[in-house]
């Protein structure tokens, strides 16, 4: 069950980890996002939005070798990847390069919840 949750962890933080590409500008996050990022104050939160995704990314990661992260990886990894599918479902008319992400996010979230029951399951046995 352990290299299950550890598995899915790493799944889920490198779902996370696509995202990081756009520090380094414009160009990685119109690829990832299919939209345009020509003023400054959108490309900076957009860019330090990138950031924050490789933090979480790398945190799962390191969850999977870590037992004591993973209650934590679980509940941010979950509420992540749940809020910009509830948000993208919420705004709607969605481009196809948001809607490959939503896609992205459902797989962690199945990742996640996966991981989650194993490690349930697991602390239940013990």
């Amino acid at each position: 069950m352990q290299i299950l949750v550890k598995a899915m962890l790493i799944a889920a933080g490198l779902i996370h980890l696509l995202p990081l590409p756009g520090i380094i500008g414009a160009r990685h996050l119109e690829r990832l996002y299919g939209l345009s990022f020509t003023e400054p104050n959108l490309l900076v939160i957009m860019r330090h939005r990138a950031v924050l995704f490789g933090l979480l990314g790398i945190f799962m990661i390191s969850a999977a070798f870590r037992a004591e992260l993973v209650p934590s990886a679980l509940v941010g990894g979950l509420i992540s990847a749940t809020a910009f599918i509830v948000l993208a479902w919420s705004v709607g008319d969605a481009n196809a390069a948001i809607e490959r992400v939503v896609i992205a996010d459902y797989v962690a979230v199945a990742c996640l919840v996966t991981a989650a029951v194993c490690q349930a399951a697991s602390g239940q046995q013990s």
